[in-house]
């Protein structure tokens, strides 16, 4: 049995149960990073085939700005996937969810819509909704890296 960085340390619980639901836990987990796994290769293959539908129909070759942020919105989809997989893979290695990361998610996650933004059809609260949530996670993630900060100094 193995101890990880949360402090669940499997050999300390008597309960099969605890034991048992862990390691169905941890096997679900992994399942997921491999499904995040096919979802990135296929949004890979999705921003491909989105860049050259856009490319090969006429006028060719050249992009419109609403062909810019289609392709935009696929390519950052993707690297949203890439991110929510580190998140799965940093849980499997420490069995704790790192906040500062899925926060960094979150933000690269609000950040994609706003640049994919129409902002000619939204009604001002949705954009003053979208601008209250970038920076409430914005100030979230420096108070992270502040606290983080404050402790590696003390080591």
């Amino acid at each position: 049995m193995e101890k990880h960085d949360s402090g669940f340390d499997e050999a300390s619980y008597d309960d099969k149960a605890i034991r048992f639901s862990h390691t169905v836990i941890r096997f679900c987990v992994k399942i997921l990073a491999i499904l995040m796994t096919l979802l990135i290769i296929w949004g890979v293959l999705d921003v491909v085939y989105v860049m050259y539908m856009k490319l090969s129909s006429p006028p060719y070759f050249l992009l419109s700005i609403s062909d810019i942020l289609a392709v935009f919105s696929a390519f950052l989809a993707v690297l949203i996937a890439i991110e929510i997989f580190i998140n799965i893979v940093m849980y499997l290695r420490d069995d704790v969810i790192h906040v500062n990361l899925v926060i960094a998610t979150a933000l690269m996650a609000i950040a994609r819509k706003v640049i994919v933004l129409d902002f000619t059809k939204l009604a001002p609260e949705y954009i003053w909704s979208t601008a209250g949530l970038v920076l409430a996670l914005g100030v979230t993630y420096w108070l992270i890296a502040v606290k983080d900060k404050k402790k590696a100094s003390l080591l």
